[in-house]
């Protein structure tokens, strides 16, 4: 049998690989899925990649498997590490780092203005894979970027570089960069006037250069052997997905929890009423990282917000022995119970961190009523992904609290919100899917999330 299109989701300990039919007619099919464990510490991450493969054919009955392309999305060999110098934090620096997040990056440093001997020690001891320059509004502020355009060429680091500040540098950047190893990439300004974001061609430059970096990563060298289309970061994959789906259906976020991390995904304008009040611009699409709220790797974090105590009254369990038995799947109906309530612990904290707020501020001239950050009052859709939200038996009723778990003055989506789940687990691959079939990968979706 000849599979259409296979996507692989090569993550830090596991492979999955899904398999699609059909896909160039009107309904599309997914037809199955195999996993096995990543290989990049073997050297070879081909190795794990067949092994999904050989899985995925075992479980379709299949005596031999056969398919026309082969697409991914990675967050092996350790992600994306970027780090992002512009110059002023509230502006440049948070535009960059909108659109580095929303590429799917990880990003280690932030800094804003001129750069100091400490930052430059943090860049050599993070080693970026990427590093991204910004800074000033087109025909404004020139000195900060070249300034630091400078020292980090002095770096030698030999990793690429991406500027996107004041369009009128971009020939002293490419003089500044022109002896160095490290390849430029010139791009629009992701600031170019006050009140403007301009992230998606940035973004678009970062999902480009970690097609480059990842086939050189370790273990991952030989990737192109079996893989001949698109390989983007997983979390890119789902930001994607996100945004394909909210052309077609309207306002969504999307939830991904995950062992080690909870991101959140917002693709929304926001409502006319708050835009009017907004102190300053949030992009369209918009993800935030919460590196402290993983079920798993970090479940310590999340229950010391709870209490131990807290959380052990509610459960009725003894917290210390269910953290020192718990793997990574929960088994036990117990265990079911103790990871569902940690779910919704970061479900609900990564929410009240992504969404934005109204404030009242009090001057000569009384009351004035402003927003900050992002406006999710008119998301339609309230979407889960990732292990924890589709395979546990409540990971539909965790997102439902959300809708009764409303704030004053927080800009939280209303009651008239819809959940949807990823029941087929299949969103990241489904991202980069669009990337060359955008109608067959709506269609799947739809299908995964209930909607036909």
């Amino acid at each position: 049998m000849k599979i259409n299109v296979l996507v692989a989701e090569i993550g830090s300990t596991t492979t999955v690989v899904n398999a699609f039919n059909e896909i160039h007619s009107p309904c599309p099919k997914f037809i199955g899925q195999g996993q096995s464990p990543t290989t990049v510490l073997e050297g070879d991450v081909n190795i794990g990649l067949r092994g999904a493969v050989e899985d995925l054919r075992k479980n379709l009955g299949l005596d031999t498997l056969e398919y026309d392309e082969m697409l991914a999305t990675s967050s092996a060999a350790g992600g994306l590490k970027m780090t992002v110098h512009g110059l002023v934090y509230d502006m440049t620096v948070r535009a960059a780092k909108e659109a580095a997040l929303g590429a799917g990056a990880i990003i280690h440093q932030v800094t804003a203005g001129k750069l100091k001997r400490t930052d430059i020690k943090k860049i050599k001891e993070v080693n970026p894979n990427i590093i991204l320059i910004a800074g000033g509004v087109d025909y404004g502020e020139r000195d900060t970027a070249i300034y630091n355009a400078e020292k980090i060429a002095e770096l030698g680091l030999n990793v690429p570089i991406i500027y996107a500040g004041n369009i009128e540098n971009q020939e002293e950047i490419k003089e500044i960069f022109s002896e160095t190893d490290s390849k430029l990439y010139l791009v629009e300004n992701v600031y170019p006037k006050i009140d403007q974001l301009n992230i998606e061609p940035t973004r678009r430059v970062i999902q480009d250069v970690f097609e480059e970096h990842i086939i050189h990563a370790p273990g991952m060298q030989q990737v192109r052997d079996m893989i001949n289309g698109p390989i983007i970061p997983t979390p890119g994959a789902v930001m994607e997905a996100s945004k394909v789906l909210k052309a077609e259906i309207g306002d969504l976020i999307t939830f991904d929890v995950g062992g080690a991390t909870t991101d959140l995904h917002s693709v929304t304008e926001g409502s006319e009423e708050i835009n009017r009040i907004l102190l300053s611009p949030e992009p369209t699409a918009k993800r935030t990282v919460e590196g402290d709220l993983g079920v798993f790797v970090n479940m310590g974090n999340i229950i010391e917000r709870i209490g131990k105590e807290k959380l052990q009254a509610e459960l009725s369990l003894n917290i210390d022995q269910m953290m020192e038995e718990y793997r990574a799947i929960p088994k036990t109906s117990d265990q079911i119970k103790f990871v569902e309530r940690l779910t919704q612990e970061a479900v609900f904290n990564a929410l009240e961190r992504h969404a934005g707020k109204i404030r009242h501020l009090y001057g000569p001239g009384g009351k004035q009523t402003v927003a900050e950050g992002k406006d999710l009052s008119n998301v339609k859709y309230i979407i889960g992904t990732g292990g924890a939200l589709t395979r546990l038996p409540e990971g539909k009723e965790i997102l439902k609290r959300i809708l009764t778990n409303s704030r004053q003055n927080v800009l939280y989506p209303t009651m008239e919100a819809t959940i949807l789940t990823d029941s087929n687990y299949i969103m990241a691959s489904l991202g980069v899917l669009a990337k060359r079939y955008p109608e067959a990968a709506v269609a799947l979706m739809k299908e995964s999330l209930g909607m036909k």
